[in-house]
């Protein structure tokens, strides 16, 4: 359940509906109630919101945002835990990138720290830039809600794995801060498994879960050595991944590969928050550039 107060409407003299009649609710076209525009989300996970399209004046100190639009929850199922609501970062036009387009340019950074007792942040408009950004392009494709990067190889100690190119581009990719694990695709999610495996032969195999099926048991040690994972992109970006960044931590004894493949090479990879962590991703969307600068946070 929910841990922060519920936002009350009627203490706000600027909150309003989005009038059914009007352009932004034919945007989202969900529905009406009344005169009453009202929206549905449905996410990846089968999570959902649905409830009262509305606008009212945010403010970001110092930054006043007047007449911002946003979903009004009333019916939510799903993985949101004690969350109070979601910041839409997408290209669509009614996300909070797009609707504050004027102020911040559409450029926003991020830092996902390693640990949950660290600090990470969130900046909006073109001082998010950093010093050693290494910079890959966004390619052009006609799906708003997202962002799409393009990889084009892994690297397990060192040593390149032998991944032919193609499997990467004929699903293609996105960049998803929502999403906690990386999905590649089959051919190179095994050519992953086996070369990560191949260095860990020492250590216990410990069960697998629904999604992650490379997990040790690392019980009894007090220095457990992993061989370092780099990820590469279009325009010679290559990361070298945190190690909070290449396991997936349930316990101790439980302790997994954090990536998972697809069943089917033709389904959409996607790049997770969990490969994310301790690096500065900067979306600079005016330039068509998604850059990554290492331990930011």
């Amino acid at each position: 359940m929910q841990q922060d107060p519920i936002f009350d409407p009627s203490q706000s003299s600027t909150f309003a509906n989005v009038s059914c009649n009007s352009t932004q609710c034919t945007d989202i076209s969900f529905g009406c109630s009344g005169s009453s525009c009202l929206y549905g989300v449905k996410y990846g996970d089968g999570s959902f919101t649905v409830g009262y399209y509305a606008e009212d004046t945010l403010t970001l100190t110092p930054d006043v945002i007047q007449n911002f639009r946003f979903g009004c929850g009333q019916n939510n199922s799903g993985t949101f835990g004690e969350i109070a609501g979601l910041l839409g970062l997408s290209p669509s036009s009614e996300s909070f990138v797009s609707q504050t387009s004027e102020k911040y340019q559409h450029v926003f950074a991020y830092c996902l720290p390693a640990l949950s007792s660290s600090t990470g942040y969130l900046n909006f408009g073109s001082s998010s830039n950093m010093p050693n950004t290494n910079r890959t392009p966004i390619p052009q494709h006609s799906d708003p809600p997202y962002y799409y990067i393009t990889m084009t190889g892994l690297t397990v100690a060192d040593q390149p794995l032998q991944i032919t190119s193609t499997v990467f581009s004929n699903a293609g990719m996105i960049i998803d801060s929502g999403t906690v694990i990386t999905r590649l695709p089959p051919d190179a999610y095994q050519a992953l498994r086996s070369a990560f495996g191949q260095h860990m032969t020492q250590y216990k195999m410990a069960p697998s879960t629904t999604l992650l099926d490379t997990c040790y048991d690392f019980t009894g040690y007090d220095n457990v050595t992993i061989p370092s994972v780099s990820v590469q992109f279009l325009n010679n970006v290559s990361l070298d991944l945190d190690p909070n960044g290449i396991f997936y931590v349930f316990d101790i004894s439980q302790v997994c590969l954090a990536f998972a493949g697809n069943t089917d090479p033709r389904d959409l990879g996607i790049y997770g928050n969990v490969q994310q962590r301790t690096f500065n991703v900067i979306y600079d969307v005016p330039n068509g550039e998604i850059g990554f600068s290492p331990e930011a946070c």
